[in-house]
């Protein structure tokens, strides 16, 4: 009888393209098949209550516009995974306390899971189909999906979800977990206020990008901020001058596409004064990388490397092949790494680049302590400091303890919100000697209720 309602809503609610790609629509688009729902239930069965109804709607609505039972698992804060293998095995799950778990949700046939990757597809402007069996797309909410066709993957069609918190991370979040120390937190911080660049490493899921969107809250509110992706990952607090851009794939005739570097050289036309850039893959993409940065623009990249040692030598040799010359525009390297035996993600090292284009270790993870420990003092970043900022080396020592006061202060009234840890690093900026007095007194920020 469902199928039979869910019929008819497809023949009686039209949609155009733009509606579909169009995410402002959205919302219109679901009150359209809700109000037909209504009236279909209605019609069918007219004396069942109002909850029944309203259960009927929801499923209905998953059935024509969503992912169906896979909308239960995208519901699930603790889930980061959600893989479809083939229509021959269940659903497999990664999830945060139990790694990876087969659930008991089958997608009945792979033609279901390629109309799953086709809608996905169809609303954000790519398509997937025998000519282009692969598909990597953002949805709305910010997830990650990749999909496959068969004979590509040849036990049938695929899915891979990564689902990206609802509640992104913040510093304090990374502080409280033991992610990063204070100290490491504090040095990045002056770092960036002052406009030095860097790169952050890390091998797969070790949260490079969850770290960026960390340390662009350390950005001043009135700079602006242009970032560049493949897929929307990254995630600002609302009050920065922030524009976020992505990239295109080419159409099946192979035109349209819009690369990285295309979108790099073009927002170095938009006066940027930080300049985000979700993955550093391909040699035009370094290149267009550390030209932005000479030419006196401050950029922050993720880039796949163990450890800065591994970074450098990566950057440096094929088939990225940077000039050695090039290296000392990055101020920082910073690695984080996953421990896959607990799924503890932590900061593994952070690195300074010496003007002969070599990493110096600053801090190292200790994994018996679980912390990061200072292992040498700074050079090459400790000097780059004085120059830009003028102060003395005593000056720069008291201003990272002043910066731990307030990284303190966040973990301490549990500030940890995109927005609240925003606005109190936005007033820390604006008016230094107000924000400071909060701190001493340990007393909440007006306003800070409200975000």
């Amino acid at each position: 009888m469902l199928e039979k309602i869910r019929q008819q809503l497809v023949t009686q609610v039209s949609l155009g393209i733009v509606e579909i790609t169009d995410f402002k629509k959205t919302l219109e688009v679901e009150e359209k098949f809700k109000h037909t729902i209504s009236v279909l239930i209605n019609k069918y069965f007219p004396d069942m209550a109002d909850d029944t109804k309203d259960f009927l709607t929801t499923y209905l609505i998953q059935r024509s516009l969503g992912l169906g039972n896979l909308e239960i698992l995208m519901s699930d804060d603790l889930i980061e995974e959600i893989v479809i293998n083939s229509s021959t095995e269940p659903v497999w799950i990664y999830h945060k306390k139990h790694g990876w778990v087969k659930t008991n949700i089958t997608v009945e046939t792979d033609d279901k899971t390629r109309h799953y990757a086709t809608m996905i597809g169809r609303k954000v402007g790519r398509q997937i189909s025998i000519l282009e069996p692969l598909l990597d797309a953002h949805m709305n909410e910010g997830d990650r999906v990749n999909a496959t066709l068969f004979p590509i993957s040849t036990a049938g069609n695929t899915i891979t979800f990564r689902k990206f918190s609802r509640n992104p991370f913040t510093i304090t979040h990374f502080l409280r977990q033991n992610t990063m120390s204070y100290d490491a937190a504090a040095l990045i911080w002056i770092s960036m206020q002052y406009e030095l660049s860097a790169i952050i490493a890390g091998g797969t899921a070790s949260g490079k990008t969850s770290a960026l969107n960390v340390l662009a809250s350390f950005f001043p509110p009135n700079q602006r901020i242009i970032s560049i992706e493949d897929t929307r990952e990254i995630r600002l607090p609302k009050f920065l001058h922030w524009v976020p851009m992505s990239t295109r794939l080419p159409n099946a005739e192979g035109k349209g596409e819009v690369s990285m570097g295309d979108l790099l050289v073009n927002s170095l036309r938009q006066r940027p004064d930080r300049i985000l850039v979700g993955e550093v893959r391909r040699k035009k993409e370094a290149e267009t990388l550390f030209e932005a940065i000479h030419t006196g623009h401050s950029v922050y990249a993720t880039f796949h490397a163990n450890t800065a040692e591994e970074t450098v030598t990566r950057l440096t040799n094929p088939p990225i092949e940077v000039p050695k010359i090039m290296l000392p525009a990055i101020s920082l390297i910073i690695v984080q790494f996953r421990n896959r035996r607990t799924g503890n993600r932590r900061t593994f090292q952070v690195a300074e680049i010496l003007p002969d284009s070599t990493a110096r270790v600053l801090m190292q993870y200790d994994a018996k302590k679980d912390s990061l420990v200072t292992v040498t003092k700074s050079k090459a970043l400790m000097e780059t400091l004085k120059l830009f900022t003028g102060f003395s080396e005593k000056d720069i020592h008291k201003d990272i303890a002043e910066k731990k006061k307030i990284l303190e202060y966040l973990v301490k009234n549990k500030i940890d919100t995109v927005d609240g840890v925003g606005m109190v690093i936005a007033e820390y900026y604006t008016d230094k000697k107000n924000m400071m007095s909060y701190v001493s007194k340990n007393k909440i920020l007006g306003g800070l209720d409200k975000v």
